[in-house]
């Protein structure tokens, strides 16, 4: 129930939202690029910062004991293949020796022995592998789902201005490349780190002469790669941006394909998304330059490594300092040592390419709407439904310049069904678009009997308004399950209680002509049914959701005369016992409701029942109808 007293009200709301107050004044001086990403991107002038890596690997928290024990079994891969070299010099050493029965006794048994290793780090280096890549799935299914999250708490204003592409992009691409700098890239980088620090290791134990010639590379190569991460870091940013556009291009044209087809505009459209993915090939020329001047500088690094090696060790034998066996074990390590090394550095520019991706996917999952989902007062139910929009001021935040209403008022009784009429661009629609409180105006108020709508949950504000647009969009499911969307709880819903929506809403009929009557599949927004039937089905829809109040946004403007028949008759049993808001503008429409507002420069210039706007000589309505008539 509403508290009546408005002080008591007042502190209530004050109480619950203390800062509602601010944002309302706030809102009025909020700038165009508040409607965009709000980044807080942690970094400044293409440097990494810490807080950068700590987010990034923040993000495997939920995983860490699978990680740690896939670590643990890295170890054991990893301690197993460093054992290959070093028993490779021994065996060495031990043919040296001479062919004894001994020492083909200790070849067998080294044999036996290196057989069980290489058998237990098989089986360590399998589960590590399962155990990265299952984490990784989890860890990018889960970014998907708070990214998601994230992207339907926005406001409409938001999606007005952001290409859907681009946010699909994030969700698939920029996710996937994030999920696996955490996983798989962590898994390579460690194994790379412990095969470096073991292979160093046993270099110095080996030769620590020959390991200071060896390691005189290092410097270099790990110079190269700091910049050559920084460089990927930005261009996979780039890379990702122009990959979103290109998929905005795509989505939005395959969803229109009736449109490119009926304009015969398919090669202007392959053309456009062409040009989209050549911006993505050129920017990935530039990944492959840098690319191949790293890795031809690494091998080459590394083979010189090779070749110190191998004559300063050649010098070592020559005075009777290193064994043949020692050699070789040395050079499989200082091999193991420069594999290892390419392998960092590859952690490197894979972990900036996870960042690059990272901030993408930040600069969304930190926005925060100017709009909540949810918040605020939630009464018990609407008490009498009376709407009244009071001094009102608006303009879409995409075109600040161009007011959309000044001082509006106008006020629809508890019950009544009002019907706006006005030119086109007057506001009708917006009008609608405020009330379901997907914009805040930019000054005044709209209440809902008597409470300001900013202090309501607008979750539960939109539960109680039921919507029939001009073209209602259905979800490509079947037409049981368009129709129990406008539940509550869809689960809740039993087939009788679809089926009887429908019958108030004049369905049942066609959709019993299907062979899979009520399992019948719509197609990508309703493209399978005509027009009537999709609106019949929006308003089976909105009867199953039992609305308080309903907007009827242009129901019938779009319907032949059979179908605005059924419509309207469907249209009158769910107005009955509820306060209706009607955008429309043919003659019957607006000849059915109890009053008629008309908008004008903004405003509310008539308000009456239609015969009385008629009346009015040189009346704004009047002359609406006049020129409706001659068209």
């Amino acid at each position: 129930m509403y508290c009546q007293n408005s002080s008591f009200r007042q502190k209530v709301f004050l109480n619950v939202k203390p800062s509602l107050q601010c944002r309302r004044a706030a809102l009025q001086k909020v700038p165009c690029r508040m409607f965009g990403f709000a980044t807080k991107s942690a970094s400044k002038d293409g440097k990494l910062l810490k807080s950068d890596v700590k987010r990034l690997f923040a993000m495997a928290k939920p995983e860490r004991a699978r990680l740690a024990a896939a670590v643990a079994l890295l170890i054991v891969s990893s301690s197993v293949t460093m054992a290959v070299p070093f028993a490779i010099g021994k065996i060495i050493n031990l043919l040296n020796e001479g062919v004894s029965e001994d020492m083909v006794q200790r070849l067998w048994d080294i044999s036996w022995m290196l057989l069980g290793v290489f058998l237990v780090g098989a089986v360590a280096n399998g589960a590590r592998s399962y155990l990265m890549q299952t984490s990784a799935l989890r860890i990018i299914n889960s970014m998907r789902q708070q990214l998601f999250s994230a992207i339907t708490r926005q406001e409409i204003a938001f999606f007005d201005k952001t290409k859907t592409g681009e946010l699909i992009s994030r969700l698939s691409t920029d996710t996937t490349l994030v999920g696996q700098a955490l996983t798989t890239n962590i898994s390579d980088g460690l194994r790379s780190l412990a095969m470096a620090i073991a292979s160093l290791s046993m270099m110095v134990y080996v030769s620590p002469s020959l390991t200071l010639t060896a390691l005189s590379i290092v410097p270099p190569i790990a110079g190269v790669a700091i910049v050559y991460g920084r460089y990927v870091r930005e261009i996979t940013s780039k890379a990702q941006q122009a990959l979103a556009e290109s998929s905005q291009v795509a989505e939005e044209r395959l969803a229109n394909i009736r449109t490119v087809r009926a304009f015969a505009q398919e090669l202007t459209e392959c053309q456009r998304y062409n040009d989209r993915i050549d911006k993505v090939l050129n920017i990935s020329y530039k990944e492959a330059t840098a690319s191949a001047f790293y890795w031809a500088f690494t091998g080459l690094s590394g083979n010189l490594i090779v070749l110190s090696v191998f004559y300063s060790g050649g010098v070592m034998m020559s005075e009777s300092m290193l064994t043949v066996g020692d050699l070789t074990s040395f050079l499989l390590y200082a091999a193991y040592t420069g594999i290892s090394i390419g392998g960092i550095s590859g952690f490197f520019s894979q972990t900036m390419k996870g960042l690059g991706a990272c901030s993408r996917v930040w600069e969304l999952s930190d926005r925060t709407p100017t709009i909540p989902v949810s918040g605020g007062l939630r009464p018990t139910h609407i008490e009498h439904g009376e709407v009244e929009f009071r001094d009102l001021s608006f303009s879409y935040p995409t075109r600040p310049e161009m007011p959309i209403f000044t001082d509006l008022n106008l006020k629809i009784a508890a019950g009544q069904v009002l019907a706006v009429a006005g030119s086109s661009g007057c506001g009708k629609s917006t009008l609608a678009a405020l009330l379901l409180r997907y914009y805040d105006p930019s000054r005044g108020t709209i209440f809902l009997d008597g409470m300001d709508i900013v202090e309501l949950d607008p979750s539960w504000l939109r539960t109680h308004i039921g919507v029939v647009s001009q073209e209602p969009l259905l979800f490509s499911t079947t037409i049981a399950e368009n129709i129990a969307y406008g539940a509550a709880r869809a689960e809740d819903v039993s087939f009788e209680d679809i089926q009887e929506a429908a019958r108030m809403a004049n369905a049942h009929n066609f959709i019993s002509s299907f062979p899979d009557q009520y399992e019948t599949l719509v197609g990508e927004r309703g493209v399978m049914l005509s027009g009537g039937q999709k609106q019949r089905i929006a308003i089976a829809r909105a009867i199953l959701k039992n609305p308080k109040i309903l907007i009827l946004d242009e129901a019938t403007s779009a319907l032949d005369a059979e179908s605005e028949y059924l419509v309207q008759e469907a249209l009158l049993r769910v107005m009955h016992g509820r306060t209706v808001l009607s955008i429309a503008h043919r003659l019957s429409t607006l000849q059915a409701a109890q009053s008629v507002a008309v908008l004008d420069a903004g405003r509310v210039a008539e308000i009456a029942p239609f015969d009385d706007l008629m009346s009015i000589e040189d009346g704004t309505f009047r002359k609406l109808v006049q020129r409706q008539q001659q068209t």
